[in-house]
């Protein structure tokens, strides 16, 4: 991981009992830790730390604390901080305040691939691949047709700005559409994201609809090997489901 040690993001929270207690999930480790004259903690993984003010009052849900972290391998670091949640709540955080969005390639970061952390503070610690470490492989998509622009619209909304709604909207759009020039590829990554999107929105009945559809689809072996970390997803979401019911 590689953070800057000279430029450190300041970043408010409720109680810095709930960073203290949240952040060893994903390896990190107090460095510091103060309550008087104000609450103050920083929190270190390897080469990066992020430090936290508490504020009285303060609602996560209206924080606009973000910050950008480079590293070489995004899918690397996603599983480190995917074992410590399952090993901490027994599945993946994907709906409200705290949870995690999965690594996927942004339109609106050059097609780099990244994924979120949104701590108890609603701080967004947003995770990108080091551009030195990409190549034209990782940084194009696979969609480029009508609904793989849709999905990159709809990561865009969902996953950048936050906007889970807006991106069901477009992608509810987008799969209603009878459209035999739809490719297996872009189908099946449109019906898992959008199956995630249903279950951070909390609306279970969406989600089951649509991974039942989507494994509906038949696939050979060359499309499961293509699409396996949707497959995961997928999985992963069904376990989700399976302890909200």
């Amino acid at each position: 991981m590689r953070g800057e040690r000279d430029n450190l993001p300041l970043l408010p929270c409720g109680s810095i009992d709930e960073i203290a207690g949240f952040y060893p999930m994903p390896g990190f480790e107090v460095a510091y830790r103060q309550q008087r004259p104000n609450p103050y903690i920083a929190m270190r993984r390897e080469d990066l730390q992020l430090h936290f003010f508490g504020m009285p009052d303060f609602d996560p849900e209206q924080s606009y604390g973000s910050c950008l972290v480079y590293v070489r391998d995004t899918g690397e670091l996603y599983r480190e901080f995917a074992d410590g949640m399952h090993a901490t709540h027994g599945k993946l955080l994907v709906s409200g305040i705290p949870r995690m969005t999965r690594p996927r390639k942004r339109k609106n970061a050059d097609n780099l691939s990244g994924f979120s952390l949104v701590d108890p503070g609603g701080n967004w610690i947003r995770i990108f691949q080091a551009r030195e470490s990409s190549d034209s492989d990782t940084r194009t998509r696979t969609g480029t047709g009508r609904l793989g622009k849709a999905l990159q619209s709809a990561v865009v909304l969902g996953d950048s700005h936050g906007d889970h709604r807006q991106a069901a909207r477009i992608l509810d759009s987008a799969l209603a559409r009878d459209d035999d020039a739809v490719s297996t590829v872009d189908l099946v990554e449109a019906l898992v994201y959008r199956a995630e999107l249903a279950v951070t929105l909390r609306d279970g009945e969406t989600a089951d609809t649509l991974l039942a559809r989507m494994r509906a689809i038949i696939l050979d072996g060359t499309l499961r090997e293509r699409l396996a970390e949707d497959l995961d997803t997928a999985a992963e979401l069904e376990r989700v489901r399976d302890t909200e019911r």
